[in-house]
């Protein structure tokens, strides 16, 4: 094979032309492009099939270096766009068997990744995230065909064959053959100022760049520290696990693995160097790098660094102790969990049972409350400390569940928004719809038929009631007076006569998401339990806490009125929240502390 060599560098070289295979080296991130990058690629190319013949289109550029006579080539930058344009002509020869495929693509740690790109096996798309992507890239390339030809009115092999002209003729790249430079600083020059590269596919360069001098027993380093990272990057995509560490949504991070490299950089929040990562670790190796006689491995050292911190993080995971204790403590924001680390890491000082005190400390410093300010919590006055400490609650209940594996599912958590949820309400003020009474009061009958009392009299009263709503239900329009009359009728039969209890006291207070909250409008006791119910057997993510609340749990046996938030249940409540074998009075501070 002749050594496919354009006349000048850079040159414009036609895409029709380009031959040879290309080496994607180790410091390269997979594939990664999506539907929007696709889809514009094929639109500028295309336009709709209204490219002048004389007119050039020239795509970003191709940066190579020359290997071999035999047309191979190592890929320095340009991988997304020949991948794609490879899966281009890979999707329009199914169409025309005479299409041949001039060129193709190997890489140095995902050699399975250059077979898939001729096999295009759905059925191992799933595989791992390289393929997800090549695969779905290839999909997307067949959904714009369709689109595209229904555009213009088209077929999608007539809109194909106009593809594969422009690119063979006139379509173009500029092909740039970086000679002798060291490959990995031209990869880090070329990308340390596109959007398009993250911290942690920068990072990943640093990493994998070969070093001269290095024996033969670590020429296999980049593989190693490749399959690592990908474990590391797939066990960061389980959501429970992702939520366990961070308060940020999945988005935040296209590549989970920086979220471990932005803790090792000490980034904060409010960081304005956009690069500040990959700036600490450039700086790192370069220090390394320099202390020759101490150091001569300086991407293994690095790396070492970084598995150690992501080991420390899924011990804390699958420690159930520790997971519902820095959960915790990262979804209150409480404490930045890099601190955690940097208590954890201090060796000298911290053991494990030194650590878990530590731990319990920062629990007590987020609820900064005693057992009398505790008690008198209300959700007027005190709303974000009755949300936090009925969390604690909910967390800690589901930690001491003995012989259980169960854990608080903060994933679930953290797609919510969270408020708090009157367990009793003494009025249905707030609803001011017409269909908002109707449907308060076909809750409320629903709930009144299922009770079974005991008390003839009670019975008589209660059917009397239902009565009154089928009146009033049967009426073509609700008028606010009557149901106003109606609902406080109801709500003083559903209500404890003896329960004096202001309504608003931590003692009448469960958590909720906001959309169930909603659902259960302000309806009395026994009504929302019974919508607690359906909602818990359709799945809903109801906290262990607020189930066990609408299912008398806390009260006594021979003491339970189902239909009723008695003074009782409220007091029993309250006891268990606060006491320190079922709740979290571990947590609070005494008065003599408090005082102090």
């Amino acid at each position: 094979m002749n050594r496919f060599q354009p006349n000048e560098n850079p040159d414009l070289v036609k895409v029709g032309v380009i031959s040879g295979s290309f080496f994607v080296p180790a410091y390269q991130r997979g594939y990664r492009w999506g539907e929007h990058e696709i889809n514009a690629m094929l639109d500028d190319i295309y336009i709709d099939g209204q490219r002048n013949s004389y007119e050039k289109y020239c795509l970003q550029p191709i940066v190579i270096k020359w290997i071999s006579d035999d047309n191979r080539f190592e890929l320095i930058d340009g991988q997304q766009r020949l991948t794609t344009l490879y899966l281009i002509y890979r999707y329009l020869k199914n169409t025309d068997p005479n299409i041949h495929l001039k060129f193709s693509l190997d890489y140095e740690t995902r050699p399975d990744s250059t077979s898939y790109l001729r096999d295009l096996d759905p059925i191992k798309k799933n595989d791992n995230i390289d393929f997800f992507h090549i695969y779905s890239a290839y999909q997307l390339i067949g959904d714009w065909l369709q689109k595209a030809a229904s555009r213009v009115n088209k077929t999608p092999l007539s809109v194909g064959t106009r593809v594969f002209d422009y690119l063979q003729d006139l379509v173009h790249v500029i092909w740039y053959d970086a000679g002798e430079v060291d490959s990995t600083t031209l990869f880090t020059r070329l990308n340390v100022g596109r959007i398009a590269l993250s911290n942690a596919e920068l990072i990943k360069a640093l990493l994998l760049a070969r070093q001269d001098g290095n024996n033969s027993a670590d020429e296999h380093r980049p593989i190693e520290i490749s399959t690592q990272w990908d474990m590391i990057e797939r066990e960061l995509r389980d959501e429970a696990f992702w939520a366990f560490l961070t308060n940020k949504p999945e988005t935040a991070y296209p590549t989970r693995i920086e979220f471990i490299f932005d803790l090792i950089a000490n980034k904060t929040e409010g960081e304005e160097e956009r690069f500040h990562t990959f700036l600490h670790f450039k700086r790192l190796f370069d220090c390394k790098s320099l202390d020759v006689q101490k150091d001569k491995h300086p991407q293994r050292d690095i790396w070492e660094t970084v598995l150690e911190r992501y080991q420390l993080l899924r011990e804390w995971f699958e420690d159930r102790a520790l997971y519902h204790d820095v959960g915790y403590l990262v979804a209150v924001d409480s404490i930045e969990l890099g601190k955690l680390i940097d208590v954890a890491n201090s060796t000298s000082t911290c053991t494990r049972t030194s650590f878990r005190a530590f731990l319990n400390e920062q629990i007590e410093k987020s609820l900064d409350l005693d057992f009398s300010s505790a008690h008198a919590l209300s959700y007027n006055s005190d709303s974000k400390k009755c949300e936090r400490l009925l969390l604690l609650f909910n967390v800690v209940s589901v930690r001491e569940l003995k012989h259980s594996s169960e854990r608080y599912p903060f994933h679930s958590h953290k797609k919510q928004n969270w408020s708090l949820e009157h367990i009793h309400a003494q009025h249905p003020e707030p609803l001011n719809t017409e269909s908002a009474w109707r449907s308060w009061l076909d809750d409320s009958k629903c709930a009144l038929t299922e009770l079974r009392l005991a008390d003839p009299t009670e019975e008589k009263s209660k059917q009397e009631l239902v009565s009154k709503i089928d009146d009033l239900l049967a009426r073509k329009k609700v008028e606010k007076p009557d149901f106003n009359q109606l609902s406080q009728s109801i709500m003083e039969f559903l209500t404890d006569k003896d329960a004096k209890h202001d309504l608003h006291s931590i003692s009448n207070l469960g958590l909720l998401s906001g959309h169930i909250n909603s659902a259960l409008s302000n309806g009395a006791f026994q009504a929302k339990r019974r919508r607690v119910i359906k909602l818990d057997r359709n799945g809903e993510f109801i906290p262990i806490c607020t189930r066990r609340v609408f299912f008398k749990y806390y009260t006594d046996a021979g003491s339970q009125q189902m239909h009723l938030w008695s003074r009782k249940d409220q007091a029993s409540y309250i006891d268990k929240l606060l006491s320190r074998e079922e709740g979290i009075g571990n947590y609070l501070r005494t008065v003599e502390e408090a005082q102090s």
